[in-house]
């Protein structure tokens, strides 16, 4: 503390002492005017459109490594977006299940689908939403990105390698838009959805998705009646068949539900397949009506 004082002291004597002669040329005795402003400091935030070679659940700066889509990768990030409202004025980030989660998780389902062609859950993809790290965030950073992955098969999420981007991925014959399957049974439990050609024999096959009520996940698997009535109404609209009480009688179905942190999060989507027990198929049933799906 005493040499700060003295230097100060110091200097002002210096200062004193050119006050008394006249300035050299070119000095205008204004000390302070010449120093450019300060610039203001700039929140880093991830760029939409690259690709990484692995995935992150928190977005550190430090993991932080984009490469180009061409290149090999597991992660595309698709789209990035700030966080506004409820749940952002809080010191740390959106926990799972939060109001800031669900907005988030919301505004990726509706942008990777517009991105893809059709709503991302049809087909072979993964979506993670991943937010600031808890330094960033006390920082001031309030985005979100949305994090897009080729998994191995609707059975397992596993992150394929991959190059080139997902954008349209589920769009005209796409080779990641989910179609026909042969179900494994064990008992009464599907073991595994092996994908097969729609011409080539197969007893099930995807309808669409099915946007579940906002409800727990509990009650959500306490009503099962439920959902497999839903799902009969998404088979009935993409088969083009009476949506009435002789569905029962015409198919199946089978169901697969999201992972309850999903859940937690917002994601609702239930992805519907018909499901024929009895006979084999050898076509797609889209449009097949009454024809196609009779009563048995």
């Amino acid at each position: 503390m005493r040499r700060w004082l003295a230097a100060v002291a110091a200097g002002a004597t210096v200062a004193l002492a050119l006050a008394g002669c006249g300035a050299p040329a070119g000095v205008d005795r204004n000390l302070t005017d010449d120093w450019p402003a300060p610039v203001a400091a700039q929140q880093f935030v991830p760029a939409a459109d690259v690709c990484h070679h692995s995935s992150q659940q928190v977005g550190y700066l430090t993991g932080y490594n984009p490469v180009a889509c061409a290149e090999s990768h597991r992660v595309e990030t698709m789209h990035v977006g700030t966080l506004s409202g409820p749940g952002t004025d809080r010191g740390t980030p959106p926990p799972p299940g939060s109001v800031g989660m669900r907005a988030a998780q919301a505004a990726c389902d509706k942008e990777i689908s517009k991105a893809v062609g059709a709503d991302w859950r049809s087909g072979r993809l993964g979506l993670t939403v991943v937010l600031p790290s808890a330094p960033a965030w006390a920082g001031g950073a309030r985005w979100y990105r949305c994090d897009v992955t080729e998994i191995a098969s609707i059975d397992d999420t596993a992150v394929d390698l991959r190059t080139g981007s997902l954008r349209g991925a589920l769009t005209g014959a796409a080779p990641l838009a989910y179609r026909c399957f042969n179900p494994k049974l064990v008992k009464d439990d599907i073991e595994e959805m092996v994908p097969v050609s729609c011409t080539s024999r197969h007893h099930a096959e995807f309808v669409g998705i099915w946007q579940a009520p906002d409800i727990s996940y509990a009650e959500f698997n306490r009503t099962t009646k439920r959902t497999h009535r839903a799902c009969q109404t998404v088979t009935a609209r993409y088969a083009k068949v009476p949506d009435n009480s002789q569905l029962d009688f015409r198919a199946g179905t089978i169901y697969y539900q999201p992972y309850e942190q999903e859940w937690k999060n917002g994601n609702r989507g239930v992805q519907c397949f018909l499901w024929i027990s009895d006979r084999n198929l050898t076509r797609s049933m889209k449009g097949a009506g009454t024809k196609g799906l009779p009563v048995t």
